[in-house]
């Protein structure tokens, strides 16, 4: 009689684990819904193709999926996640090793949602949280682009690094239910069509927040949009500091106005800041090429987001106290023979060329990792309108000790008027071991 019973209630309890199995297993392998199930891919058309590249350039699809030296968008570059290593996929027409198998409903589940062809689910390296918001048009236009206007290149995508059992997808389907938007952006009624489209391009094709907001336990932007206190607020990422967006007076862009803005992103430099890491290669891939009303637009969107002076700390203000006494000190010592020849005995730079040191952001953060990066190993050249620049920072990794690079980057931080704090040879040697000295030949790809 106890075993009759036994088996009862064990034969109750399965039927609710396979009900709850069953819908998770469709869950986990539905294709999501799209636009473009039953549209047929019209011809080419010269005037969609030239958008679609255009589209591209606000996405900077090239910066991931291509190499130096290799072929526009053939894939292979490594990428460190948490987990283990991924390499970026070939998305070159190729009907073997790319895409040119894909449909025009294929790509856009790719593109927006993060589902390959077959069910598989594509990591979230790949920016799909942010591309969701992409326009039906620009979906339409971006896969005219890579269909007729990349050139195939036969080339095998190279499996990830990640170990069984992690590197199971069906779990990112749930990731997505909980953490990815599903419908493009949606002009906000209140506001007017500049912002609006500073808003579509900073959420969506260039997938800011993938570096400047902060990310959760689950490796989640904690906000998406400006209805959340921590989208754009700077986050770590990849030994880099992606500093705040917003109007933060220290870490952020809280001392730029528009104008300056709109020069950093076409120029790659402007009085307070040049550009350097990671932001290097979007300038010279993207943001450069984005039209003139577009820039504007990016800026009135990001002058629109507020600081947060609790987080951000007390307002930098310029201070005088490079003194005899503290230039005389280990780092002051050390930023005098290698340091001030460019950025100055006042750590004001020089002009436009030299960024200054004195109310940077690396020199402000608490997070030291780009200052102590790009000490080690110096700045990728710009190349501006086709020109590569004249002056780079040089890696200093062969030249300097990890204490003589804390010594001298406590300097910079706590003199005239920064307050970043001090920097640890411990922190120095463990980016020495996880970073390689920048190139100096720049990453340009012409996509076409």
């Amino acid at each position: 009689m106890t075993q009759r019973r036994l088996a009862t209630t064990l034969g109750w309890l399965a039927l609710p684990c396979l009900l709850v199995a069953g819908l998770l297993a469709w869950y986990v392998t539905r294709e999501p819904a799209t636009p473009f199930a039953a549209e047929q891919a019209a011809k080419p058309d010269p005037a969609l193709v030239s958008r679609g590249e255009y589209v591209a350039r606000l996405s900077d699809c090239v910066a991931c999926h291509s190499l130096p030296g290799g072929k526009p968008f053939a894939g292979g570059l490594e990428m460190a996640t948490p987990l283990g290593a991924i390499h970026a996929t070939n998305v070159t027409p190729d009907h073997a090793t790319g895409i040119g198998a894909y449909s025009l409903a294929d790509f856009d589940r790719a593109v927006r949602h993060g589902v390959a062809p077959g069910g598989k689910r594509l990591y979230p390296a790949m920016p799909y949280p942010s591309y969701a918001k992409l326009s039906d048009d620009d979906v339409r236009a971006l896969y005219a682009f890579f269909m007729n206007g990349v050139q195939p290149a036969q080339q095998a995508n190279i499996p990830s690094d990640i170990p069984w059992p992690l590197n199971l997808r069906w779990p990112i389907a749930l990731w997505n239910g909980l953490f990815a938007p599903t419908t493009p952006y949606a002009a906000k009624p209140g506001q007017e069509a500049l912002w609006n489209r500073g808003a579509y391009i900073v959420q969506g094709p260039g997938h800011c927040g993938s570096c400047h907001t902060p990310r959760g336990l689950a490796f989640n932007e904690k906000a998406l949009d400006e209805g959340g206190a921590p989208f754009l607020a700077g986050a770590l990422l990849d030994g880099w500091y992606a500093p705040s967006l917003r109007n933060d007076h220290n870490t952020g862009l809280g001392r730029w106005d528009e104008a300056q803005i709109v020069q950093f992103l076409k120029t790659g430099r402007n009085q307070h800041a040049v550009v350097f890491g990671s932001m290097t290669e979007a300038f010279n891939n993207s943001t450069q090429f984005m039209a003139d009303d577009d820039l504007a637009a990016i800026a009135r969107y990001l002058k629109s987001l507020p600081g947060d002076a609790g987080r951000d700390g007390t307002p930098w203000q310029y201070q005088a106290d490079a003194t005899n006494e503290r230039l005389n000190s280990p780092g002051g010592h050390t930023y005098v023979t290698r340091c001030a020849t460019c950025h100055g005995l006042d750590g004001k730079g020089q002009s436009e060329w030299m960024p200054p040191l004195a109310g940077a952001t690396s020199a402000l953060a608490k997070e030291d990792a780009s200052a102590i990066n790009i000490t080690l190993n110096g700045s990728q050249r710009i190349v501006a309108a086709g020109l590569p620049d004249a002056y780079r920072m040089p890696a200093f990794r062969e030249l300097l000790s990890d204490q003589e690079i804390a010594d001298v980057l406590s300097f910079v931080r706590s003199t005239w008027g920064n307050h970043g704090g001090a920097v640890d040879a411990q922190a120095v040697g463990k980016l020495r071991g996880h970073t390689d000295p920048a190139s100096s030949s720049p990453i340009i790809l012409h996509m076409r």
